[in-house]
C-alpha cells in the first residue's frame, strides 16, 4: 500500500520513468510528490544529457548506411541515459500506439524521422502529433496511403486512424472509412525535389518527405462522422480530434499503460472531459493521471506487468549506467549496455522498431511466458557475469563492477539486501533467506572483489525470477 510520499514518488517514477533508482527517488523527491510531478512534466527545462547523432554512426561508403540495429541501440542508450525520462517513456508509448515496423519500412532513416516526431510532440496537443504522424513517410508507407488515389481509394490508412489512433473499434461505420479514405487521397511521400510521389516498388532514398499530390486528390463532397463537405486529410483529422470519443479512447489507453487495466468508466469520463475541453493537451491529461488518488491506490501498486524495456532499462539505470557519458567515438565499440539490452528485450518479446502488427504489442500478462522468463532470469547473468546471447551464442557481459555495491558490508546478508534495494524489488520477508543463501554459496561466506559479480548474478537471478519483480 502506498502511504508515504517517498513510496508514491517511487511508484510515480516506476510508471512514468524508467524505474525508481535510489538516486532518482532522492532527486525527484526534494519538493515532495507535487514537485516530482512537475519535474517529470516540465522536462523541456532540463538538459537531456544525450547528444549522440545516430546518423554519425552510419557505416559503409561515405558513411551512408545506417543499420537498424544501430538505431535500436541508439534509442535504448537514449532511454538509459536521459534526464527526461517522461519524454522517452511517452516516445515509447506513442511508438506502441502508432505501431510502425521496419519489417515493411525498410529504411532506418524513415524510422528515425518518425521516432523524432514522437519525441518532439510527446506531451503536446494530440491533434498536432496525429497530423504530423499522418503525414510521416514511414506511416504512409506502413499503411499503404501512397496507393490511395482519386477513383481508387485505399482504405487501410483511414481505417487504422479511426480504429487504433482515435476512436477505437465500433465507433465508426464502413461508410466513414470509405469517405475518410477519399479525404486522404493524394497523401504520399517522395524525395525532395521530385514532382510525383514515391513509385510503387521504387528504391527508398535516405530522405523522404510528405507529398500532397493535387491531381490524385478526390475533390468531391464527402460525408464523414455526421459532417459533410469537401474534406481533405487535414479536415478529417480535425474532425476526429474534435470528437469526444477520441478523448475517452486516449484517456483509457494512457490509464491502462500507466496505472492499471480495466478502469472504472466513471474515472475515464472524469479525466477525459477536461482533456477534451483542453483541445487534447496530453500534458494536462498526464498531470491529471499523476494526481489522481486512484493512481496511488492498492489497485495500482505493483500491478502493471513490466514490459521488456522497463525490465532492462530500469535495472541498467539502477546500476548507474545511465550516468555514463556517451560519445560517438565509443558508442558502438565500448558501450555495450545498449546492445545487451537490445538483444535481451528482443528475447523477451519486444524488439523496438518491430512491433508485431498495426495494433502494437499485446502487453500485460502476454509479457510473461516460460520462454520470456528464461530471458528475464538470464538478464542477471548478462549484467554481472556472462550469458550466451545473439544468433551465434556469443558470450556477452556489459562489465558491471558489483564490488562497488558490496564493499561497505561484504557479508552475504548485506549483499542480498543491497541488491533488493538497488533494484527496487518488493520481496516477501520469507524470500530474503533464499537470497542470502544464494549469496553465501556463491561467495563462500564472504563477498570479495574476485567473487562479487558471481555473487550478484546468483542473487539477481532469484530476484528477477520472482513473481513480484515482474510488476512495476
Amino acid at each position: 500500500m502506498l502511504q508515504t510520499e517517498q513510496q508514491k514518488i517511487a511508484h510515480l517514477l516506476r510508471r512514468f520513468g524508467f524505474g525508481a533508482s535510489e538516486a532518482e527517488v532522492a532527486y525527484y523527491g526534494t519538493n515532495g510528490l507535487n514537485g516530482a510531478i512537475e519535474k517529470l512534466l516540465n522536462y523541456d527545462q532540463v538538459d537531456e544529457g544525450f547528444a549522440v547523432d545516430p546518423t554519425a554512426l552510419a557505416v559503409g561508403k561515405n558513411n551512408q548506411k545506417l543499420r537498424i540495429e544501430t538505431l535500436q541501440d541508439w534509442w535504448i542508450a537514449r532511454m538509459m541515459t536521459t534526464r527526461r525520462p517522461l519524454q522517452e517513456k511517452m516516445t515509447l508509448f506513442w511508438h506502441d500506439h502508432f505501431a510502425t515496423s521496419t519489417d515493411k519500412v525498410s529504411s532506418p532513416y524513415m524510422m528515425l524521422a518518425q521516432n523524432d516526431i514522437l519525441r518532439k510532440s510527446a506531451t503536446g496537443r494530440f491533434h498536432d502529433l496525429l497530423l504530423n504522424v499522418s503525414k510521416d513517410p514511414a506511416m504512409l508507407l506502413w499503411l499503404d496511403n501512397q496507393y490511395n488515389v482519386k477513383g481508387h481509394p485505399n482504405e487501410n490508412f483511414a481505417r487504422e486512424v479511426m480504429e487504433l489512433f482515435t476512436l477505437g473499434i465500433g465507433h465508426y461505420s464502413e461508410q466513414d472509412v470509405l469517405e475518410s479514405a477519399r479525404a486522404y487521397t493524394g497523401w504520399g511521400f517522395g524525395t525532395p525535389g521530385a514532382r510525383r510521389r514515391q513509385p510503387k516498388g521504387g528504391k527508398l532514398a535516405q530522405r523522404q518527405i510528405f507529398k500532397d499530390t493535387t491531381e490524385d486528390h478526390d475533390t468531391n463532397p464527402k460525408s464523414f462522422l455526421g459532417n459533410r463537405g469537401n474534406f481533405d486529410g487535414d479536415d478529417a483529422i480535425a474532425i476526429l480530434c474534435g470528437n469526444p470519443r477520441t478523448s475517452r479512447y486516449l484517456t483509457w489507453k494512457l490509464w491502462e499503460w500507466f496505472a492499471y487495466s480495466n478502469p472504472d468508466p466513471a474515472l475515464i469520463e472524469r479525466l477525459a472531459e477536461p482533456f477534451y475541453r483542453s483541445g487534447l493537451d496530453v500534458k494536462l491529461l498526464l498531470r491529471a493521471i499523476m494526481q489522481a488518488p486512484e493512481f496511488y491506490s492498492e489497485k495500482a501498486d505493483r500491478t502493471v506487468y513490466k514490459n521488456p524495456v522497463d525490465f532492462t532499462i530500469a535495472t541498467l539505470r539502477q546500476l548507474g549506467f545511465g550516468a555514463q557519458a556517451l560519445t560517438t567515438d565509443t558508442f558502438l565499440s565500448d558501450f555495450k549496455p545498449a546492445t545487451a539490452a537490445r538483444i535481451s528485450t528482443k528475447g523477451m518479446g519486444m524488439a523496438l522498431m518491430y512491433p508485431p502488427d498495426v495494433a502494437g504489442w499485446d502487453g500485460g500478462p502476454a509479457w510473461v511466458s516460460s520462454a520470456t522468463m528464461v530471458e528475464r532470469i538470464k538478464w542477471a547473468q548478462t549484467l554481472f557475469d556472462q550469458a550466451e546471447v545473439g544468433l551465434k551464442n556469443q558470450k556477452f557481459t556489459i562489465g558491471c563492477d558489483a564490488w562497488a555495491l558490496f564493499q561497505r558490508d561484504p557479508t552475504p546478508e548485506a549483499a542480498a539486501r543491497r541488491l533488493v534495494s538497488v533494484f527496487d524489488a518488493e520481496m516477501r520477508a520469507d524470500k530474503i533467506p533464499n537470497l542470502v543463501a544464494a549469496a553465501r554459496q556463491a561467495s563462500g561466506g564472504r563477498v570479495t572483489p574476485g567473487n562479487a559479480n558471481v555473487t550478484a548474478a546468483a542473487v539477481s537471478r532469484l530476484i528477477f525470477a520472482s513473481p513480484e519483480f515482474q510488476f512495476a
